[in-house]
C-alpha cells in the first residue's frame, strides 16, 4: 500500500489548468527528486501534498484514506512542507522553535531542539538570536529544524539549499539523507541536476502541469 497516492488529480485556478490528471504512488522510505521547468506545477504539487489547497478533480490518499477525511492540521504535521523562502514570527530563533510545541499545548523540549541544532552544525547560542539578523542560509536551516520538530513522516523540501553555500548545502544534504535512512519519506524539489540524482531513488519530472516521467534509479 502506498504511503501517499494521487489518483487522477487536477488543479485549476480560474481558467488556468495548473496540474492535469496526475496519478502516482509514493512509497514509505522513498527519496524522490522533483524536477521540471519553473512554472511547471511543482510547488502546486507540494501544496496539494500538504493540503494547503484541495484538488479540483481526483483525490489524494494518505495511508489509503482520502485527504478530506483528515483534520488538515494533523495532516500537515505528518506531511510537512519546508518552503524555499521561509516565514518567521516573534523576535528570536527560540520563539520559532517553541512554536511546534505550543500549538500542541506542550512545553518546549530543549533536548530535541539542541539535538537538531547539533545535527545542522549550529550552536545553542542561535536560540537567542533575532530572526531578522539571520543570513538567508541560517534562516533556511532554522526553518528546517522547526519543520522537523513535528516528527513528520513525509518531508516536502522546496529548493531548501538554494540560499546555502557549498559547505552548508552538504550539511543539509547529509541530515536529509540520514532522516531518509531513519524512515522519513523525502520529496525534494531541486533545479540542481547533480543534486537530483545524488540521494534519490526516484526522479519525478513535471512539465506543463503533467507527469512527464517517474524514473526509478537503481
Amino acid at each position: 500500500m502506498p504511503l501517499l497516492e494521487f489518483k487522477n488529480v487536477s488543479y485549476t485556478s480560474g481558467d488556468k489548468h495548473i496540474l492535469k490528471n496526475l496519478s502516482l504512488a509514493i512509497d514509505r522510505g522513498d527519496f524522490i527528486s522533483i524536477v521540471g521547468p519553473s512554472g511547471s506545477g511543482k510547488s502546486t504539487f507540494f501544496r496539494l501534498c500538504s493540503q494547503l489547497i484541495s484538488p479540483t478533480e481526483g483525490t489524494i490518499l494518505y495511508k489509503n484514506i482520502p485527504y478530506n477525511k483528515y483534520d488538515p492540521i494533523e495532516w500537515r504535521r505528518k506531511i510537512a512542507y519546508c518552503f524555499q523562502t521561509p516565514s518567521f514570527f516573534g523576535n528570536t530563533v527560540m520563539d520559532n522553535l517553541k512554536f511546534p510545541f505550543s500549538v500542541r499545548n506542550k512545553k518546549a523540549d530543549l533536548s530535541i531542539i539542541k539535538k537538531l541544532l547539533k545535527d545542522f552544525k549550529m550552536d545553542t547560542e542561535y536560540l537567542s538570536r533575532a530572526v531578522n539578523n539571520l543570513s538567508g542560509g541560517e534562516k533556511q536551516r532554522i526553518a528546517l529544524i522547526r519543520t522537523l520538530i513535528t516528527g513528520p513522516e513525509i518531508l516536502l523540501l522546496d529548493e531548501v539549499t538554494s540560499a546555502l553555500d557549498e559547505k552548508n548545502t552538504l550539511i543539509v544534504e547529509n541530515v536529509i539523507k540520514s532522516l531518509n535512512g531513519s524512515g522519513i519519506t523525502i520529496l525534494w524539489i531541486t533545479h540542481n541536476s547533480q543534486q537530483s540524482r545524488k540521494y534519490a531513488n526516484k526522479i519525478l519530472s513535471i512539465e506543463n502541469g503533467t507527469l512527464k516521467s517517474l524514473e526509478v534509479i537503481k
